[in-house]
């Protein structure tokens, strides 16, 4: 019971892992482990810590030369891929509006596909509607 109320004053860290979580999983390991081989093992954990957050700044650094200038103007938390709505998406899709314009509070205008009379689908139709009541339908031996 004490618990739980501890964990709703530390913020949740990554993987919804708490201070708390993290002290068990400490206490944990000391028993698996033991006393002897226990620095060996922590010692490796922050050479892999500190080789990820190396990792992690090159990349960084990297895009930053590779992009030049415009990697300190590109609004990160907006391709945030967690804040997509696939109905904004679809909606934003099939209008003709711009999404980002000012004019965009109008009421948006959905753009309607252009019939092609010409599609096989309506020569098809076509053609068995043409056909009277004792016509057999068209029969294509190659086709098969």
């Amino acid at each position: 019971m004490a618990f739980a109320c501890l964990a709703a004053d530390y913020p949740v860290g990554m993987f919804g892992l708490t201070f708390e979580k993290l002290l068990i999983i400490g206490v944990i390991a000391v028993f698996l482990l033991g006393p002897e081989r226990l620095p060996h093992y922590a010692a490796q954990l922050g050479r892999l810590v500190r080789s990820l957050r190396d990792m992690a700044s090159g990349a960084k650094d990297r895009m930053r030369e590779e992009m030049g200038p415009d990697f300190d103007d590109v609004d990160w938390k907006k391709l945030d891929p967690r804040q997509y709505d696939p109905r904004r998406i679809i909606r934003e899709a099939l209008t003709d509006v711009d999404p980002f314009a000012e004019e965009a509070a109008a009421a948006p205008v959905v753009a309607r596909a252009a019939v092609n009379e010409n599609s096989a689908y309506l020569q098809r139709k076509r053609k068995r509607e043409s056909l009277g009541a004792d016509e057999p339908a068209p029969f294509d031996s190659e086709a098969t």
